[in-house]
């Protein structure tokens, strides 16, 4: 008899869940400004239990270049209530925004700069993990007028940049080093804080180079027409490491410990993401995706419609993420130790679902 009551029982606090469930994902579609064809596509056939029980409040940060433009149609999905999770997004100007609240726990995901990304699972013995590769080469040096056809036609030359401390500042040093020029002596370097404070100075005549990764490279260019590309870094790297490694730009890192404890959750932000820069990267997504930029104040939409397929935006994880980051992090510890965090990784800090 007592086993009979405790079916009963289990067989009503499920109907009771289901109910629940089903109410939430109504009143969920009722508040949420969908359009028409969207709300007659819904799909009858998508069983509750592939949901989330609950959605995980998950905060994360993206830089405004390249990292931000592959995630805005997930930031989009976000903002219509359309992902699995709960995202909290900051956009930030520059790494060293971001960092700090990676290593005191108040950002559970974000993207970095790839040697950062080693620095701080240095830096936190181990508190953070590597979950994607977003960011192939995106950094060129601009010239006003036509000087520099060669890495070696920067000598005596001053290069305004941005980046210091992380991979632009270490890749142009190795660059300018495997080609026999000591930066800061035979190459003066002035490195700015933002990327858009180097603009005006190309514009004025105060910089006549200038090293920039895109999409800023495309909104120079676009403003000053006697501003031209001389070198492409990427190229440059290929040559002086005899394609030993690629030049990974960016990463997406997440805290050990939200990992650990939420990996459903970031495994559906992992694929929620790698859709938005498939539809980013896509031809007939690359219009909505500029217009998408411009609404979550990252770029005019007519720059980021030119700079989107120069920005080499990728979703590289797994193996893959491992073969390029591990080559790329051991060129730069034997060109500088201190580029990532003074030691090489080990195998625990790839993340692998």
């Amino acid at each position: 008899m007592k086993k009979k009551i405790s079916r009963f029982l289990a067989v009503l606090m499920a109907l009771s869940m289901t109910v629940s469930m089903t109410a939430c994902k109504t009143n969920k579609e009722d508040t949420t400004v969908q359009e028409p064809e969207k709300v007659e596509q819904e799909s009858e056939e998508s069983s509750l239990d592939t949901l989330p029980t609950e959605k995980v409040s998950v905060n994360i940060a993206a830089l405004k270049g390249p990292t931000a433009l592959g995630m805005v149609n997930l930031l989009e999905k976000n903002e219509n209530g359309e992902v699995a999770n709960e995202y909290h997004v900051t956009l930030a100007g520059a790494p060293d925004e971001v960092v700090g609240k990676v290593v005191s726990g108040e950002l559970d995901i974000a993207a970095v700069p790839t040697n950062l990304a080693s620095t701080l699972y240095n830096k936190t013995e181990g508190g953070v993990k590597l979950a994607a590769l977003n960011t192939m080469g995106v950094l060129y040096i601009l010239e006003t007028g036509d000087s520099i056809q060669s890495v070696a036609d920067l000598a005596g030359k001053t290069i305004y940049a941005t980046g210091q401390g992380s991979t632009p500042e270490f890749a142009l040093n190795l660059v300018l080093e495997k080609n026999g020029l000591t930066p800061n002596e035979d190459v003066n370097i002035v490195y700015k804080e933002e990327h858009a404070e180097i603009a005006p100075l190309l514009a004025s005549g105060e910089a006549e180079i200038a090293l920039l990764p895109q999409p800023f490279v495309t909104s120079v260019l676009m403003q000053n027409e006697n501003v031209r590309v001389a070198l492409d870094l990427t190229e440059e790297w290929e040559k002086a490491v005899d394609g030993e490694s690629g030049l990974t730009m960016g990463c997406v890192v997440v805290r050990s410990e939200f990992a650990e404890n939420n990996k459903e959750a970031l495994d559906n932000f992992l694929s929620e993401y790698k859709q938005s820069v498939e539809e980013v990267n896509s031809a007939e997504g690359l219009e909505h995706a500029a217009q998408l930029a411009e609404h979550y104040d990252i770029m005019k939409a007519a720059v980021a419609q030119k700079a989107i397929p120069e920005c080499n935006i990728v979703f590289e994880e797994g193996e893959e993420m491992q073969k390029i980051a591990s080559g790329f992090l051991q060129v730069l510890f034997e060109a500088n130790p201190k580029s990532v965090g003074g030691k090489l990784p080990d195998e625990d800090f790839y993340y692998k679902r």
